[in-house]
């Protein structure tokens, strides 16, 4: 059940961050979608009483079991790095405005 949770949220959301509240990377990612003007679906799989279930199909369907899990027009971009990585190098925008969502001007 975690995984088709998992997928349906991907698919009806153009941001989301798989989460936990007390990750400091987390925290990073999500600060720096707000800087961008841009609101994640945020889920804390944490706080979530299937949280663990939808971290190990995370890990099944991305092969990437650790937070923050980022997709971005239902595409897996990966984990904090990852993500810092594609905004020092421009593409993070971009890919934001593509997927549909509405970046704050002079964010870029």
């Amino acid at each position: 059940m975690a995984l088709p949770k998992a997928k349906e949220i991907v698919s009806s959301n153009p941001v989301v961050v798989f989460s936990k509240t007390y990750c400091p990377f987390c925290v990073q990612v999500k600060q720096l979608f707000i800087q961008l003007g841009v609101t994640p679906k945020t889920i804390e799989l944490d706080t979530e009483s299937d949280g663990s279930e939808i971290q190990s199909a995370l890990a099944e369907w991305t092969g990437q079991r650790t937070v923050p899990n980022v997709f971005i027009g239902g595409n897996h971009i990966g984990g904090c790095d990852d993500t810092t990585n594609l905004h020092s190098q421009g593409k993070l925008v971009p890919l934001l405005t593509s997927a549909g969502t509405t970046v704050a001007s002079g964010s870029a």
